[in-house]
């Protein structure tokens, strides 16, 4: 690899404050499709929360347990009802403080900033078998199927608080606009109305610009590629439990190759709030197709 995947800030409180100059290491370092690692960040289970963080609490038809931040409803969990509440609790304190970071560590975005669903991953990622669409230890730029972001970005917190101390373990791949040129003129934009057919029909929560089919696009045929799996430019990463990171997931490529009990926290964010909204993956396809996407 011949750029830098990551950035290291010793920043050990949630709500800071925080250095001008380390808010400014922050957004530079995510707006250049960087990892940003805070080592010294940790979240810190309720005692009544340690008992819900085995794989057990997950509904084995599911990859995750989440969180709905407009109705506090979780799915994808067997828990029973008082357990559920504790690992509700749980999640909404994460998703407070990730959104309490964010707030004061990028103030550029707060005003823009939508906060999204919180997700919980007890289960062992090492091992597990999954269709090649799903399977996360592929790298992988993220898009929703269901969810379309008409161009806005992805931004992720996660938190590693693997209660036996086992490291997150990643593979970071090249920047976005290699991995875009070299992806692009295998996926198309969707056929003229598609976006509006499956909007009307629910198979979306919203309309699907061309930068949606695009992106999701990219995540299938990057998944799909076994040739490119297997010699594509990537680095490792290994978060130890205890350690906060987070990245700008649309463009960051990434694999989740071993490790369990890991938080998400997801945000979107308008191409418009950040600094250099060049680096956008919207305005690199834009660049790369000739004409607007969303």
């Amino acid at each position: 690899m011949d750029h830098e995947v990551a950035r290291t800030l010793p920043l050990a409180d949630w709500a800071g404050p925080f250095m001008p100059e380390d808010q400014d290491a922050a957004l530079s370092a995510l707006e250049a499709g960087q990892v940003l690692v805070l080592p010294r960040l940790a979240f810190r289970p309720l005692p009544e929360e340690r008992a819900l963080l085995g794989a057990e609490a997950l509904d084995q038809t599911r990859k995750n347990i989440s969180l709905d931040p407009a109705t506090g409803a979780l799915h994808g969990t067997s828990l029973g009802a008082d357990q559920q509440a504790h690992l509700a609790a749980m999640l909404g304190r994460f998703a407070g403080q990730a959104q309490t970071l964010l707030h004061g560590l990028l103030p550029r975005y707060a005003p823009a900033l939508e906060r999204a669903r919180t997700s919980f991953r007890p289960a062992e990622i090492a091992g597990r078998s999954y269709a090649p669409r799903k399977d996360d230890t592929r790298l992988h730029v993220d898009a929703f199927p269901t969810r379309p972001q008409r161009g806005r970005r992805i931004l992720r917190v996660f938190a590693n608080i693997a209660p036996d101390g086992a490291p997150r373990e990643w593979r970071v791949g090249e920047p976005f606009p290699d991995f875009a040129a070299k992806f692009l003129p295998r996926v198309r934009a969707g056929l003229p109305g598609q976006g509006w057919i499956m909007q009307r029909l629910g198979l979306t929560r919203g309309r699907r610009a061309p930068y949606d089919f695009l992106m999701l696009g990219l995540h299938d045929a990057a998944k799909l590629d076994g040739d490119y799996q297997a010699h594509a430019p990537a680095a490792s990463l290994s978060f130890p439990a205890g350690t906060v990171w987070l990245c700008f997931t649309d463009a960051v490529l990434h694999a989740a190759m071993a490790g369990h009990c890991a938080l998400e926290q997801t945000f979107h964010l308008p191409v418009a709030a950040m600094v250099e909204p060049n680096r956008a993956p919207l305005r690199v396809l834009e660049r790369l197709a000739g004409r607007p996407l969303a």
